[in-house]
């Protein structure tokens, strides 16, 4: 295993290491950890956003970025066909030991599928991945492919303009790039990493990305944190 902090964490907790945590690095923040037991929530563990999106999903399911199987596990204790995707070998093989059914380790960009897609599910600000809003037209070309007809991309997202914002002014940062274009880079023991893009996108921001793109935009509900909850549909 290299480079694989999320997938050779998420092994060490099924094998009795409960209390381990992952080390967070960007340009915006102070360091951060993630820990390793928040991987294997349970629904009800789950925040309300994420409650939503899983019962909002319909048909055959793409869980993108599934890591140790969490969402696809309770959909597919719901009856739903789910198939998942990570680039995390050891996330693959955690989510194979808890029961998974269908897992790919591809880069969502690279993969391809016979099958065509009810739900794509991004969670955890899952659509992050197409990593700076110039990307976006790439990201939407690839689900194009995806989905099926009639079918829908769940996601959720947060606006980082509270990170800029002063107690006295709602002025966000002006520069050419986009405030929530974060770098970032993860490690756990021996296993870092390398440093990545990751978009955090706003609403009003998203919703017009979509609509320029072929997609339709509604959001569902809004988290506690400026986060939210979105559906997008082809036009």
């Amino acid at each position: 295993m290299k480079n694989d902090p999320f997938g050779k964490a998420a092994l060490d907790y099924l094998s009795g290491k409960k209390d381990n945590q992952i080390l967070v690095k960007s340009d915006i923040a102070e360091d951060d950890f993630i820990p390793v037991n928040y991987l294997f929530r349970s629904f009800h563990q789950m925040p309300d956003i994420e409650q939503k999106a899983l019962m909002l999903c319909k048909g055959r399911v793409l869980d993108i970025g599934a890591g140790v199987g969490s969402h696809a596990l309770y959909l597919q204790n719901k009856g739903l066909a789910v198939d998942c995707i990570d680039t995390s070998i050891g996330c693959k093989q955690a989510a194979l030991q808890r029961g998974v059914k269908n897992y790919v380790t591809s880069d969502f960009f690279e993969f391809e599928s016979e099958n065509k897609y009810d739900t794509l599910l991004l969670m955890m600000n899952g659509i992050g991945l197409a990593k700076t809003i110039d990307e976006l037209p790439t990201f939407f070309a690839q689900v194009k492919k995806l989905l099926a007809s009639g079918g829908q991309i769940i996601l959720d997202s947060s606006d980082l303009r509270y990170l800029f914002m002063d107690e006295d002014s709602d002025i966000i940062p002006s520069d050419e790039e986009y405030y929530g274009e974060v770098s970032y880079s993860m490690s756990y023991e021996d296993q870092k990493s390398d440093q990545f893009k990751w978009l955090f996108i706003d609403a009003a921001l998203l919703s017009q990305e979509a609509y320029k793109n072929g997609f339709s935009f509604e959001k569902i509900a809004d988290g506690p944190h400026y986060d939210y909850l979105a559906r997008l549909q082809l036009l």
